[in-house]
């Protein structure tokens, strides 16, 4: 059964370690993920953009999926479905098709009227029971063709939004998203801890998990960090393992051209990506 994040994220909050969500793009990923979570005894948050929910054909589809294999797997770890980076509509689409979880990105928004559109959606979540998240300061970065610097946020906008009573916050402070250019100047430690201090007991959120250094990280969850994205590190380790298989010629040797042995190496590389992040986040053994 899906969860809200909210459970999860306020016992790694008090805890001081954080849950990962890890992007899902199609069957493979989500056992990959799912799986993992299992055999580590971790809380776990799947993430879907808007673009792999068309991809994988809707996300009612997603939902569906998502719940059956939970049970056909027999997971009982808290397992979050959340939607990524989400427009007010996408948001809105997600809640109609029984996502746990969302988020939704009014970033881009002049404040007034991200304000505006996150009580909405705050009221109607909490009459649902699920968990919402909202951004400040947009992230870095390529997503889904969104392309940003990597902002940093300011506390009192941030203040402002988590009094609406939203369950976490994502505040940008100079994350990117995607790989980390050589030049890039790293996390504001400066800026987490006014946005800690800003937003009290309020889970925060880390998007752009892949190439972050692990000191940065361990720092950022000791600074309310309670949430971590991680999507590129996961693609780039399937991307990896399946060149690998193919340059090896092994699809070419008896039934290897099978999707299901071409794409099992993928699926191992995830599991271990997953396996090393929630072991550096700390969730290991938490659920």
């Amino acid at each position: 059964m899906l969860v809200s994040a909210k459970e999860m994220l306020t016992k790694a909050k008090e805890g001081h370690y954080a849950v990962g969500q890890f992007n899902i793009n199609n069957l493979e990923w989500t056992k990959a993920i799912l799986q993992t979570a299992q055999e580590l005894n971790s809380p776990v948050i799947l993430g879907v953009s808007e673009g792999a929910g068309k991809y994988m054909c809707g996300f009612t589809t997603v939902v569906n999926m998502v719940s059956a294999m939970i049970n056909e797997l027999g997971i009982t770890v808290p397992v979050a479905l959340h939607l990524d980076h989400g427009s007010y509509e996408g948001t809105l689409k997600c809640i109609e098709a029984g996502f746990s979880s969302v988020m939704f990105d009014g970033s881009h928004y002049p404040i007034e009227e991200n304000i505006a559109k996150t009580t909405e959606l705050v009221n109607i979540c909490n009459a649902k029971g699920l968990s919402l998240e909202a951004e400040v300061g947009a992230i870095g970065g390529e997503e889904d063709g969104v392309v940003g610097a990597g902002e940093c946020a300011d506390p009192a906008e941030c203040k402002m939004i988590a009094d609406l009573g939203v369950t976490m916050l994502a505040a940008g402070i100079g994350n990117i998203h995607g790989k980390y250019p050589e030049n890039w100047a790293g996390l504001s430690f400066e800026t987490l801890a006014a946005v800690s201090e800003a937003v009290g007991d309020m889970p925060l959120v880390l998007h752009g998990g892949t190439g972050i250094p692990e000191d940065m990280i361990k720092k950022a969850i000791s600074l309310g960090v309670s949430k971590i994205n991680v999507n590129t590190e996961c693609q780039l380790s399937f991307a990896a393992a399946t060149r690998k298989y193919v340059e090896e010629g092994k699809d070419l040797i008896g039934k290897g051209f099978d999707p299901r042995k071409l794409l099992a190496p993928g699926v191992e590389a995830i599991k271990a990506t997953v396996k090393e992040k929630m072991e550096l986040f700390g969730s290991v053994g938490k659920a």
